[in-house]
């Protein structure tokens, strides 16, 4: 646990004043101020992900990286250092006691739960190995062809290995998602500002599901899987943007910011992609306002954002977005053969169904559902068919006020059009929850709020907010019971450590690879690795020289 919070510690430091030089540099333009300290946080995660992905082309993302990094920031603090301090101060000096003891015990609770847990299945089959070869290598050309995982490229690993410290002690901690699920917590316990106002606003049932999500992820958090950094960070973008409607802002920097998040969203997960339709609400500001030199610089920012991710796909692959072929620009001798990825694109969308057999590809929509939906657990059964209906309630609103769009019509349209995409594609719930969870609070949650508008019709707006209290407090006493029950004695130095495996050895080329003793885990320890024994084309004399694929 103390090395969570130590990590932690670097990584409120470095984020912060990365994001904060970004959004000094962006709000300055507009003269907008920003009014939450997260945003600093978040923005700077965004910039320390960008960075090391661009580092990791050219070099092992390791203590060199973190030594420029640091420079970065210094030079970012040395040069702000006046306007730094008076906003410090200004901030510090409006906090009460109160909120200075329940940010720390939300610290110590989200460290605690991020040094211990349950460590994903995937993380042990390829999560773990993405990472140790961007702390090893940084890139290698045809990575992909010793396992089609390692072609997954993630933005969100390269941010786990900047910040994994492996360099130090050998061990290479994995603190980064429960790092970003803690600013997620912050951002979510403003629905406690319901007792000042009295009453609800549809941001509020979208914090509700997020601290739903939040209880479910706890013990599991300690995992850098890049489901829970695609999550937390749409649910990060969501929040933020309906805060921003209901405050009415009217300047377009920070929906501009948010939708250039919603670029790096993409980088982390593929899947995220329909979010960027919210750049529909800054885009019209400013061409109707003709700011074409603000439309560059966001545009700038967004094509920096993908970049160094389109690249590391080419290097890794062979092809710009993996496992997508119908974009087909380059011929190069380490490309993942055609027939592989579009072998992989399919097994990913029957996995999502719940089918392991690829044949299943062209199965009707109407005949895998009800099985997937029967594969379902928990209260995911009750929130799919929510969703549905909550895509139903949208079109109807939608066709009813097309020739009076509202803005919130758009972010519920960008949920339920990122709803049905994902379950048409690949739906599996790990990753797809945010858009099940989300469409159903933000659609039926603004019904809700505008059928209990009028005064007479109030008393429903108390009911519906005892009943979050007592959903908030029957999942704390559950979470409180679970912690007690589940309570072990250790991690409180060191951060429990990646789940290894048995395996066994091979040679090509004169290097030696690994393979698992039996099943398809390895983990981090055994390196160079893959789920099986492969047959690959060493395009030199080292590993850093990359691979091929050898028939």
């Amino acid at each position: 646990m103390i090395s969570v919070i130590l990590i932690w510690l670097y990584m409120i430091v470095t984020t912060f004043l990365l994001g904060y030089g970004i959004l000094t540099g962006i709000t300055y333009l507009c003269s907008y101020r920003i009014r939450r300290w997260s945003s600093y946080l978040v923005c700077g995660l965004a910039v320390a992900a960008v960075y090391t992905q661009f580092f990791s082309i050219f070099a092992p993302v390791g203590l060199t990286a973190n030594l420029i990094l640091s420079g970065i920031c210094l030079l970012i603090a040395y040069s702000c250092r006046k306007k730094l301090w008076l906003e410090c101060r200004d901030r510090l000096s409006g906090l009460d006691i109160g909120k200075i003891i329940f940010t720390i015990f939300l610290f110590l609770l989200y460290a605690y739960g991020t040094s211990r847990g349950i460590i994903h299945y995937d993380t042990g089959l390829y999560h773990a190995q993405s990472i140790r070869w961007i702390e090893e290598y940084g890139v290698v050309k045809g990575l992909g062809n010793l396992h089609c995982r390692l072609a997954y490229n993630s933005a969100s690993f390269a941010l786990s290995a900047l910040y994994s410290m492996a360099f130090i002690t050998g061990q290479s901690y994995h603190c980064a998602a429960g790092f970003l699920a803690l600013i997620v917590a912050f951002i979510c316990s403003g629905l406690f500002d319901i007792v000042r106002r009295k009453y609800i606003k549809p941001s509020d049932f979208a914090r509700v599901m997020g601290i739903y999500y939040l209880f479910n992820i706890f013990d599991e958090m300690i995992s850098p899987a890049s489901d829970y950094f695609m999550v937390l960070t749409a649910f990060y973008i969501i929040i933020s943007f309906m805060d921003l409607l209901e405050t009415e802002e009217k300047e377009v920097c920070p929906y501009a910011m948010l939708c250039v998040l919603c670029v790096f969203l993409m980088t982390v997960k593929l899947s995220a992609a329909l979010i960027i339709l919210l750049v529909i609400k800054p885009a019209g500001m400013l061409i109707k306002e003709k700011r074409w030199k603000e439309i560059a610089v966001y545009l700038f920012l967004g094509i920096v954002v993908a970049a160094p991710f389109l690249i590391r796909n080419v290097m890794i692959s062979g092809w710009l977005v993996y496992p997508f072929t119908g974009i087909d620009l380059f011929s190069v001798d380490w490309k993942i053969p055609e027939g592989i990825a579009a072998y992989d694109a399919k097994e990913i969308q029957v996995w999502g169904r719940g089918y392991s057999d690829v044949t299943a590809y062209n199965m009707p929509f109407w005949k895998w559902l009800p099985a997937w939906y029967e594969g379902i657990g928990g209260m995911d059964r009750l929130f799919v068919p929510t969703a549905f209906i909550a895509v139903i309630v949208f079109a109807i609103r939608f066709i009813r006020n097309i020739a009076r769009m509202q803005d919130k019509l758009l972010v519920e349209g960008v949920l339920s059009l990122s709803f049905i995409f994902w379950l048409v594609t690949s739906p599996l719930i790990r990753y797809g929850c945010v858009y099940v969870y989300l469409t159903s609070a933000v659609v039926l949650g603004d019904v809700f709020v505008e059928f209990t508008r009028a005064d007479s019709k109030k008393i429903l707006q108390k009911i519906c907010i005892a009943a979050v209290g007592v959903f908030l407090l029957y999942k704390t006493v559950a979470f409180g019971r679970e912690l007690v029950t589940t309570y072990v004695n250790d991690y409180w130095l060191c951060q429990k450590d990646y789940d290894n495996y048995e395996t066994l050895s091979y040679e090509i080329g004169g290097i030696t690879f690994y393979y698992p003793a039996e099943g398809d885990r390895v983990g981090y320890e055994s390196f160079p690795s893959s789920p099986v024994k492969v047959k690959l084309g060493l395009r030199g004399h080292s590993i850093e020289d990359g691979f091929y694929y050898l028939e």
